[in-house]
């Protein structure tokens, strides 16, 4: 395959077979990773976009495919402007939803539920929970189109994600802004 060409020969499209064809393509040819060595090569400037990652508790729905494209476009544009744009996909692993489906699996409630169970287990039962869906995600994102690198991904709940956090809000701290 050379090129992903569409030529209007029919009015019969076959809008899934072109979808394919593109993402072949772009397989084919490491069209994401390539876009990103060539503008490090150029030595470009990097553009650094930052995307909330959403919750990693199910499947994406439509508020998700939305700000995809989006979360797409910005990091396409930069690009295009020669920028370098690393654009890793993250988990968004803490808080009430995961916690929530877990207690929903284990028909507990509550802290003196959760403590009864053990902390540690619970724990561990919402970390295994976090990529529960993670496959689906990768294909439902690049069917849209979008370049991101799921190889690289970061989660929430990874220490060195947690530290850095940590370490921003102490810098903060330390120049009197919160």
């Amino acid at each position: 395959m050379s090129k992903p060409y569409f030529p209007v020969t029919s009015p019969q499209l076959d809008f899934p077979a072109m979808e394919e064809e593109v993402l072949a393509y772009w397989r084919e040819h490491d069209t994401f990773r390539e876009s990103i060595r060539r503008r490090q090569a150029q030595g470009a400037r990097d553009y650094v976009f930052y995307d909330g990652p959403p919750f990693a508790t199910g499947l994406p729905h439509y508020g998700h495919i939305l700000t995809s494209y989006i979360k797409d476009t910005i990091p396409r544009l930069f690009t295009m402007l020669g920028r370098t744009v690393d654009r890793r996909f993250g988990w968004d692993c803490h808080g009430l939803p995961i916690e929530n489906e877990i207690e929903k699996e284990l028909e507990i409630s509550g802290k003196r539920e959760i403590e009864a169970y053990g902390v540690d287990r619970f724990n561990a039962r919402c970390a295994e929970a976090v990529m529960r869906y993670t496959r689906e995600w990768e294909r439902i994102i690049t069917r849209l189109g979008r370049w991101v690198d799921f190889e690289r991904d970061y989660k929430t709940m990874d220490l060195s994600y947690m530290e850095s956090i940590l370490r921003v809000f102490h810098d903060l701290w330390q120049k009197g802004l919160i």
